[in-house]
């Protein structure tokens, strides 16, 4: 896997300590909006989702300790009651960057609508041929989501194993009555995300995603020059995948990951490739014109 190879290389002088797991993720339970409510219920939600979420393997991968995917749920408790929890999870990750210290963010997502049963104690589990309860099923959606998300950014669509285990999980998830899971329910939800990325539409922007971040920002150390050149010449992909579905997920997600991230290096450019990220953020990204004033 590209991944694989390039940290392996990345890390060759390094002790070398294999293990199964590939997310390194911090978990926060906020439970501010909950009164009157023995917290030590979130703390066990936080520590049952942090053990499930990096003790587990979700593949038939080998990673090392320093390949493992950072990544961060941040879990805001709305309502609880009768150990039934109304949540809204915030998803994100980031890859290092090669010949820096600089960790890129590759996926920024807000789940507003996550209800799940959970008693104090209770262990996680989950199979991936079946259905459980709805905490693990979500958990597990999103950790594939994220490796898949990660293997795209190393290898040309290579992150498509991950997102059918993630599009099985939407599957099997028909006949729950948890929201979330359903094509019906709203453009916006799991079930959307997945099949946007799956999408024969997003094929385009998959491969622009590997492009991105293997072929110029792990080359932006030795040719910073070059690889601005190669990110201006294919985001245009963004654009026309954004006119072929205006309300892809995908692409709402790719500008609020990566969006600061593509100013701050276009600002280093010319001013025609300043003017080309503007016109092509401006379109995808309308409601941003103050922050994209540092391209003009």
């Amino acid at each position: 896997m590209g991944k694989i190879k390039f940290i392996s290389a990345f890390l060759l002088l390094l002790p070398v300590l294999v293990t199964a797991q590939e997310l390194k993720c911090t978990v926060t339970v906020n439970s501010d909006q909950i009164s009157g409510t023995n917290k030590s219920m979130f703390e066990s939600l936080q520590t049952s989702v942090y053990e499930f979420m990096n003790n587990r393997q979700f593949t038939d991968y080998q990673y090392d300790e320093k390949e493992r995917i950072e990544c961060s749920l941040y879990i805001i408790v709305n309502k609880y009651t009768d150990n039934y929890f109304s949540t809204e999870i915030q998803v994100q990750a980031t890859r290092p960057v090669y010949g820096s210290n600089y960790k890129s963010p590759i996926f920024a997502y807000n789940d507003k609508q996550v209800g799940f049963s959970y008693a104090e104690g209770n262990p996680l589990t989950f199979d991936i041929s079946t259905f459980g309860d709805n905490l693990t099923e979500v958990l597990a959606y999103y950790a594939y989501i994220i490796i898949g998300t990660d293997c795209d950014s190393f290898s040309k669509l290579g992150g498509t194993k991950f997102f059918n285990m993630a599009e099985q999980i939407v599957n099997q998830a028909q006949s729950t009555s948890e929201t979330g899971w359903k094509a019906f329910e709203d453009n916006h939800n799991r079930y959307a995300l997945i099949t946007n990325i799956l999408d024969e539409v997003s094929r385009p922007y998959r491969e622009y995603f590997y492009t991105y971040h293997r072929l110029a920002l792990d080359n932006m150390y030795k040719a910073a020059d070059k690889s601005r050149a190669t990110i201006i010449e294919g985001m245009p992909v963004l654009k026309d995948c954004y006119k072929a579905r205006p309300s892809m997920i995908i692409i709402n997600e790719f500008t609020d990951a990566k969006f600061d991230e593509i100013i701050n290096i276009m600002s280093k450019g010319s001013k025609e490739e300043r003017q080309t990220a503007y016109d092509i953020l401006s379109y995808i990204a309308p409601t941003e014109q103050e922050r994209l004033g540092n391209l003009k």
